[in-house]
């Protein structure tokens, strides 16, 4: 019969070679039999160190490698003296060349293991999900708004129609978003962990006048916009322990699909990127061009001063089920307009599997310019509640 101690330790040496791919260099030594040994004592410990995620995958790191590189032994089955053992590597845990990642759990994009920015856009080659799968971009989100002035006048932007229509300042809020990946591995070809990517997102946003039965509900405005965009996976470490994660550049065109005079839209170029704190913070930037247009033709004359040239979001994981968030846009101009919206997720339930749903109680408060097209050039000041299903 074989020794118990033997076959825990041999299911250790098989965990630690499955949990090493990029390291995948094979055992020197196979364990023997007696009494429970270091590396036994080393697993159990990390896999006791469930408070803290980034505590315990560390742990893993250092154990898997030991398993991995193994100990020399002699011809006659005995280890070999200390002075002929290889020297170890050191495995650097912030970076993704050289941090070990547990045996999958589910689909890579989907995979808790890991961070926010690496799922959301498939950065590396553990967190892909291919091509031509729809995923979630904005939030899908259906809410309850109110806000402190509604545009009773949507003519033109610089000619106002001189008739209102009775719109009350509460009204629901829809927005749908989805984006599908057409390319991946443009530039990281070879790479073994980085992907590339190229996308196609959609956005829809409607204000509905569902309160208003006097005519007949209407949906006020709904503002169209499809994008495409490129992003190139980075990994640099910055001060004070932030990685750079991601850069990118992208195509957006943005209108209301109305005609004269109700008619706004504007296309634009944009650059971006992506910082992260552990599983705690994560920012990303935006600036942006507008491409311009014949003035005779232009539907939003200066909406550059008003929506702003740019923007700077923060998003702060208080806990695994509250997440909040914080978007500024700016004019980056002597006008001084933009935005701010401040907002809290809320984790609704739980998923398939028994894992963290996708369902968040969201709350929002706007105050601004560019809450939609139609009152681009509207300040307005917006509180809204709802449901929304992100990540997916």
């Amino acid at each position: 019969m074989v020794p118990t101690s033997f076959a825990l330790h041999a299911t250790a040496r098989a965990l630690g070679l499955l949990l090493l791919p990029l390291l995948a260099a094979p055992a020197l030594a196979q364990p023997a039999a007696g009494p429970a040994t270091a590396p036994d004592a080393a697993w159990r410990r990390c896999a006791a160190m469930t408070a803290d995620a980034d505590a315990r995958l560390a742990c893993f790191d250092s154990w898997a490698q030991t398993q991995a590189l193994g100990t020399p032994v002699a011809a006659n089955g005995q280890p070999a003296a200390a002075s002929a053992a290889p020297q170890q590597a050191q495995v650097d845990t912030t970076l993704p060349a050289t941090r070990v990642i547990d045996v999958a759990r589910m689909e890579g994009c989907r995979d808790p293991q890991y961070s926010d920015l690496s799922r959301f856009w498939e950065l590396e080659s553990g967190s892909d999900c291919g091509t031509f799968s729809f995923r979630g971009y904005r939030p899908i989100n259906a809410s309850l708004v109110g806000a402190s002035n509604v545009n009773r006048y949507p003519g033109a932007a610089n000619q106002p129609s001189t008739d209102p229509t009775p719109y009350r300042r509460t009204e629901a809020r829809l927005q749908l978003s989805v984006r599908t990946k057409v390319a991946q591995n443009l530039l990281t070809q070879g790479d073994p962990t980085r992907r590339d990517s190229l996308w196609f997102g959609y956005t829809q946003q409607s204000y509905w006048q569902v309160f208003s039965g006097d005519i007949s509900r209407p949906f006020r405005t709904t503002d169209h916009e499809p994008e495409m965009v490129y992003v190139y996976p980075t990994d640099a470490k910055l001060p004070f322990g932030w990685r750079w994660r991601y850069t990118g550049v992208g195509l957006s065109h943005q209108s209301n699909g109305q005609s004269e005079p109700l008619s706004r839209s504007w296309n634009r170029v944009y650059l971006m990127s992506g910082m992260e704190l552990g599983s705690r913070w994560r920012v990303q930037a935006k600036l942006w061009k507008r491409l311009s247009e014949d003035a005779s033709s232009d539907d939003n004359p200066g909406i550059s001063d008003f929506m702003g040239r740019g923007e700077l979001s923060a998003f702060w994981n208080v806990n695994p089920d509250n997440t909040v968030g914080l978007t500024l846009r700016s004019a980056l101009g002597p006008s001084g307009r933009g935005s701010a919206r401040l907002e809290w997720l809320q984790t609704l339930g739980t998923g398939l599997g028994g894992g963290k749903s996708n369902l968040r109680l969201h709350t929002q408060l706007f105050s601004g310019y560019g809450d939609s097209l139609i009152d681009y050039n509207r300040k307005r000041t917006v509180f809204s509640v709802g449901l929304s299903l992100v990540d997916f």
